[in-house]
């Protein structure tokens, strides 16, 4: 797969990928993180996704259609850059890894569906601690979101306001559900599903 490939390194909120570009490579993940998202003619943004190294983006290319999200790093990042064409070949010489991808873009399907039945079923209140649960890993016993995310991020994944977000995670701070820790956030305990 990696014949024709080739490596760029883009500093940290570089636009990697644009929603609408007819592009056609896959793009590994080397060293850093990035984050897909789509955004309206005003500006305003929707976080789909968060990806680090081992991951991979762009084989939504393979039906030759235009590019579905945006994708931007967070950090300095280095990517190995795959031609559709050497992707579709290795993919039909390679039928385990062809059904992980498959997996793969199944996983994001239901991701995607989740998503969108919270935005539609969901308060800012639920919509908010379902975020936080999933991006939440559990060492050592806690369970922990070592990444820091702004309002403003978390805004953006829920649909709400930064200043709504601001109030919820207040509140959730003051009950005793989460606080902040290091660079990081600790969910003491399940925040209830309505508020």
């Amino acid at each position: 797969m990696t014949a024709h490939a080739v490596t760029r390194s883009f500093p940290r909120h570089a636009v990697v990928i644009n929603e609408g570009d007819r592009t056609d490579s896959l793009y590994i993940i080397v060293e850093g993180r990035v984050k897909a998202y789509v955004a309206d003619a005003d500006g305003r943004e929707a976080v789909l996704s968060t990806q680090g190294p081992g991951e991979y983006f762009g084989e939504v290319a393979l039906d030759e259609g235009p590019r579905s999200a945006s994708v931007v790093t967070l950090e300095p990042s280095r990517f190995l850059i795959v031609p559709k064409n050497d992707f579709k070949e290795f993919l039909a010489r390679n039928p385990a890894f062809a059904a992980r991808v498959i997996e793969k873009l199944i996983h994001r399907v239901r991701a995607l569906t989740e998503t969108v039945k919270s935005l539609a079923l969901m308060d800012v209140y639920g919509r908010i601690a379902r975020v936080l649960l999933e991006l939440a890993e559990e060492r050592d016993g806690r369970l922990v979101i070592a990444e820091r995310l702004t309002q403003k991020e978390i805004a953006s994944r829920v649909g709400a306001s930064r200043e709504m977000v601001s109030l919820i995670l207040k509140d959730l701070t003051a009950g005793g559900y989460i606080r902040n820790e290091g660079r990081g956030t600790v969910i003491e305990r399940t925040p209830p599903p309505r508020w």
